[in-house]
């Protein structure tokens, strides 16, 4: 249950004599008028639009609109715009909010748009809110702290959008085979339910000891058939316990480490997290954020166990006075181009120059692998899904031929 209020349409005059207009939430018309004029507006006049408090919310778990990394690129873009065109924060946080599509994000901006009217910075309004990653809060203080607060934020929109990108090339890298995999077990339980059974009964007629491949093909027919309202709902099940599991740091961690080497995929994966730590730990040194804070944070964000680990190592290291470069060596899943680029960024005081490349580099590096694993997967799941069906096919037929041996 909300707490009673209302959204108000207000006109008001600054100090210039101009005419704004704009939207605020509040109990009555009373404290809207008094937060107009706390930010300096003479209110000519404050209109109810609608009620809001006293509504009961039904939202169902999983299934609420998220705020998304193109949600917050897009905001961050049309933020930068605003503020580079001379609006004032608070204007430009009430025009967002009745702009935005994303209705959360909408909410969200409202909330922070009233703690900035309330004197607190926006990073720390920002915050107060799950929606913000580290790596955003960290560079908009930085912005603020420096006074090109739309300059990071254009950085900020720029390195969603290309990890944007990163998470596509993962799509499209595994869509193939996991549609493979999905048509394999829907084929594979249809011939189970539908099918074997048939020539199962066709079996029992003819008598006789059934080969072994036909004989575990039977038996698989039967325990679908006997336990399908727990099969069906096994990969659900899976798929929760997996997540669960996953939330666990030791669980994540050897994850982690497993995807780095996992066969076909695990180069894949190693080259997505060089990229996003590149690309992370070079823009909040280039937004001015200090180096032992955007290390922290490059490994929070790096969604990696394995590299963060690594990072956190470095980290140690450099808070003892040694270089980046020196400490990155030490660790096998840095390659040794990564490490001499970064030293050579720290020699010439340009390594956020460095770490850009570096991403740039990963990128089209990630770009050329995932259209050859493409290429490569799809002859190999064909084979895997002719394979499947195949060896069904032939454990049917194998009574067949020992009868036909029998005749002959």
């Amino acid at each position: 249950m909300a707490a009673a209020t209302a959204t108000f349409n207000y006109t008001v005059r600054d100090r210039a004599g101009k005419t704004l207009k704009g939207t605020l939430d509040a109990a009555d018309q009373r404290v809207v008028a008094t937060k107009l004029r706390e930010m300096g507006y003479a209110p000519v006049s404050i209109t109810q639009v609608k009620t809001t408090g006293m509504k009961t919310e039904i939202t169902i778990p999983g299934f609420g609109k998220k705020i998304g990394h193109a949600d917050l690129a897009v905001f961050s873009r049309q933020f930068a715009t605003m503020i580079n065109s001379g609006l004032s924060l608070i204007r430009a946080l009430n025009i967002l909010t009745q702009q935005v599509d994303n209705k959360e994000l909408a909410r969200v901006i409202g909330e922070i748009r009233t703690a900035v009217e309330q004197g607190r910075s926006l990073s720390s309004a920002m915050a107060d809110h799950e929606a913000f990653p580290k790596l955003y809060i960290a560079m908009v203080r930085a912005g603020e702290t420096a006074g090109m607060l739309d300059s990071v934020l254009l950085r900020i929109a720029e390195t969603l959008e290309k990890d944007l990108e990163l998470r596509r090339k993962i799509k499209s890298a595994m869509t193939y085979p996991v549609v493979v995999l999905v048509l394999a077990f829907i084929l594979t339980g249809v011939m189970l339910a539908f099918i074997v059974p048939t020539f199962a009964g066709m079996f029992e007629t003819l008598g006789g000891t059934l080969p072994v491949p036909t004989q575990i093909l039977v038996a698989m027919s039967k325990v679908l058939r006997s336990f399908w309202y727990i099969i069906v709902f096994l990969p659900f099940l899976s798929w929760k316990a997996f997540t669960y599991a996953r939330k666990q740091p030791n669980v994540r961690f050897q994850l982690d480490r497993i995807k780095l080497k996992v066969p076909v995929f695990g180069n894949l994966f190693h080259k997505i997290a060089l990229a996003r730590f590149s690309r992370n730990f070079g823009i909040l040194l280039k937004a001015g954020v200090p180096i032992l804070t955007a290390l922290e944070i490059t490994a929070d964000t790096v969604n990696n166990g394995v590299i963060g680990n690594a990072i956190n190592d470095v980290k140690m290291s450099v808070k003892e006075g040694e270089s980046v470069a020196g400490p990155l060596s030490t660790h096998a899943t840095f390659p040794p181009m990564v490490v001499q680029m970064i030293a050579v960024g720290e020699e010439t005081g340009a390594m956020d120059t460095m770490l850009g490349k570096i991403a740039d580099f990963y990128d089209s590096e990630v770009t050329a692998t995932t259209e050859s694993l493409t290429a490569l997967l799809e002859p190999l799941m064909i084979a895997v899904l002719g394979g499947i069906v195949g060896a069904m096919v032939i454990a049917l037929y194998m009574p067949m031929f020992k009868i036909f041996d029998l005749i002959e």
